[in-house]
This record gives structure tokens, sequence and C-alpha cells, in this order.
């Protein structure tokens, strides 16, 4: 090797080192790092209008997803010029979907890259709708999967509108529209992963599809259909070989993938219905939760074939419709869609504790976890602050009165702080 590829050389593996050391202090995606939701840091116990609010933003337009960080940006996407307002929406062509970049000390924006939106995204309106009532994409918009980030590049998938991704200066790298182009009432869901050289999209509402795309690309590499009534977003798990598999959670079975080449290494008899939570793995052991009837059950991963009778643990009919869990010291927590705050021994999927949340509203935020505290968003009473314990112990309740728009997103945790993201406003929450 001569001087100047030794030079190169070393320059690539600093620059693949700084990289690597960045997004493991971030949260790149939803669900941060592993998509666990957990930090071990500590977050803030208590805030309002007068307290621990390190800055505040005005987001352009509205959305569901959560913010995400990496490389000191954060990055969320939000959608403009239609559906601001379910009363008087405006016209279905003006709908932009945005990707937003903020400096992560300040929160000003840096930076808001937008795509047009495809005619095939629904809407707002009654029109063929016999019963009269808004279809439910009106509750959660445009913009609800999470863009990720691999410290190069963001990545944010828009459903019907297909994939788009951006270098962190907000330059346009790809585009990709023909990832399907079909909708469904609740609207887009799935948050893009992005591992090694694939990003990862389910596309079930949009053409019953798992992607793999070239991240630098956009093109499709591999994909897998038969993906049914699935709007969580696709997990990336090692198992006790430390094999890489891509989860799957789909109604009636759960798949495990390889994420190079999306081969099937694996299948389990799942949920029965549609399913919304995204998996979290542990040890080996993949929790799934899912369907209108709430279940949940745990896999070992490692697996061959059909692995019903030989890898899945434990299958309750105790679980979530729509919400993600953590796991810490061997409990599962989770705040139901209902409005349930739960926990559960993960050993065996028996109930610790059940109790309702003071919230009127369906809950749409997933649970995180910062050190030995667990946090559960309402979307219109403020964000509940639990012990990380098999004991049901409330520590604080926490609004800002002043923002009385609803919270859809999951908060993010980042250096002991936390970002959350309202309909209108972007949030840092801690000590300055």
């Amino acid at each position: 090797m001569n001087l100047t590829c030794l030079r190169v050389s070393l320059i690539y593996c600093v620059a693949t080192i700084l990289i690597s050391k960045t997004l493991a202090d971030d949260w790149p995606r939803f669900r941060g790092l592993d998509g666990n939701a957990s930090s071990a840091n500590l977050a803030p116990l208590e805030w309002s209008d007068s307290k621990n609010i390190v800055w505040k933003t005005k987001i352009p337009g509205r959305g569901s997803s959560s913010p995400i960080v990496a490389g000191g940006k954060i990055f969320l996407t939000s959608f403009t010029g239609y559906g601001q307002s379910d009363q008087d929406p405006g016209e279905k062509t003006e709908l932009r979907l945005n990707t937003l970049c903020f400096d992560r000390d300040s929160g000003s924006l840096l930076w808001n890259k937008s795509i047009e939106a495809s005619a095939n995204e629904q809407s707002l309106s009654v029109d063929n709708n016999p019963n009269g009532k808004k279809k439910q994409v009106a509750g959660h918009g445009y913009a609800s999967g999470t863009p990720c980030c691999d410290g190069q590049a963001v990545f944010a998938f828009f459903g019907a509108s297909g994939a788009v991704a951006y270098d962190l200066e907000g330059n346009e790298l790809w585009y990709n529209d023909e990832l399907g182009t079909n909708t469904a009432g609740f609207g887009s869901a799935s948050s893009p992963v992005v591992c090694d050289e694939l990003v990862f999209i389910n596309a079930s509402i949009e053409s019953d599809t798992l992607y793999a795309l070239d991240k630098k690309t956009g093109k499709v590499v591999w994909k897998m259909d038969g993906i049914m009534k699935c709007w969580s977003s696709p997990c990336l798990a090692e198992n006790e070989r430390g094999e890489t598999e891509l989860i799957i959670n789909q109604k009636f079975k759960v798949y495990g993938l390889n994420p190079q080449t999306g081969q099937q290494l694996w299948s389990c008899d799942g949920i029965d219905d549609y399913v919304v939570p995204t998996p979290i793995v542990h040890e080996g052991i993949i929790y799934c939760l899912g369907g209108r009837s709430n279940k949940a059950m745990a896999i070992k991963l490692g697996g061959k074939g059909d692995v019903t009778k030989s890898h899945r643990l434990w299958f309750t009919n105790v679980g979530a419709n729509v919400t993600s869990p953590v796991l810490h010291e061997g409990h599962l927590y989770w705040a139901s869609d209902k409005g349930i705050a739960n926990c559960m021994d993960a050993r065996n999927g028996s109930s610790v504790y059940r109790e309702r949340m003071p919230t009127k509203e369906r809950v749409y935020a997933s649970i995180v976890r910062a050190g030995d505290r667990l946090y559960l968003t309402t979307r219109d009473s403020g964000v509940w602050v639990l012990a990380a314990e098999p004991a049901f112990k409330v520590l604080a309740l926490n609004k800002i009165e002043s923002d009385d728009s609803l919270v859809n997103a999951s908060p993010a945790i980042h250096d002991r702080q936390i970002l959350m993201r309202t309909d209108r406003f972007l949030y840092c929450l801690g000590e300055k």
C-alpha cells in the first residue's frame, strides 16, 4: 500500500469511528438507536410553561412523526399546504410533505425541504364515507413516519407519496415514488430503518410489500410481497449467534428475514388482526404487540422454518393496538391506546399491573424510558412519569398549559433532555 492509499484508508477509518461514536450517543431513528426507546441516562422529572423548557420552536406544518437526533441536528417531518384545519382543509393539490432540520442546541430551523404529495393521497373530507364521519387520517395527518439517519443522510417515508433522502445539508440525494399507491383510513405510519447499505421500508399499506432500498440511490435491492395489514416499522434484531435478523410483525404472521437478501429465515403464527406496534428485542427474544383486542407474544430468535411450536415462548390476550413497549429489568411496560398503563412479566407474559391514565383521548404516542423513569405521553393531558419498576408509582404529571394542541408523537431522549413534538411546537425539556 502506498502512502496516499494509507492516508485515505486512515481518514476513512477515523471518519467511520467518529460517525459510529456520534450515532451511539444519538437517537437516530424511531425509538432510538436500537429501536427499544430506552436511555440509560436520566431525563427531567418535571416541566411546565415556567420550568425546564430549554427552548421552544414553532414547527412549519403539522405531523405525528417523532424527532430524531444525529450529529448535532434534529430531523422531523411535517405536512403543509393542506389539512392544517379539519374544518377548512383547503385544496389537496397544495399538499407538501416536508423534511425539517433543526439545530440541536438552539432549536433554530436550519433547513426545510419538501416534495409534492401524490395525487393518490386520501382526502380529509367525508367523500365516499356513508356514515358522514371524517376519515381517520384527519387525526394523524400525512407525516406520521419518523425519519432515520445514518450520520451521512436522512431518509423519510411518506406512504403513497414515496420515500426521499437528503444529505445533512438538505440536498436531495434521491426520491422514489414507486413504493405503492394504496391508502387506508388511518394513513401511513411505518418508519424507515437503515442498516449497512440498505434502507428498509414497510409499505404494507401502500403495496403489501416490504422494500430494501439502496441507501445511496433509492433503487430496490430486494422486496417481499404479501405483507398484510401492517403499520409497524421493521425491526433489526441480533440472535444468540450474533447474526442480525430483520423482523416484520404483520397480520397472522411474524417473519424473520436475512436483511441483506430478504431470504425468509423463519415464520411464526402471529396476531389475527392488523398490527401497528413496532417489536422490541432483548437478549435474543423479540416481543410483539398488536390487534384491536390487544395481544402480545414473545419469540426466541435464531430459528428456522415454522417456529411457532419451538420458539414462541408465550402468547397472551393483553397488549396494545397502536403503541410500542419498552423492556427494563425483566418487565415490559407500555401505555395502551385505550389509556391503560401496563406492566408485564417478560418471562411469561403475566400481567403485573394495569392502571388507567388521566386522559379522555386515545393514546397514540409510545412509551420511552430514561434511567429509572418511564414517560407515557397522552394526546391531551400531558406526560405521565412513572417509576420503572414492577409496582405502580406515579412520579409526576407534566403539561404545558399554553400549548393546547394534541400530542401524537413519541418523545426522544438525548443528552439528559427530552425532545417532544406537539401538533404545533418542538420542545427541548430539561436543564440547560
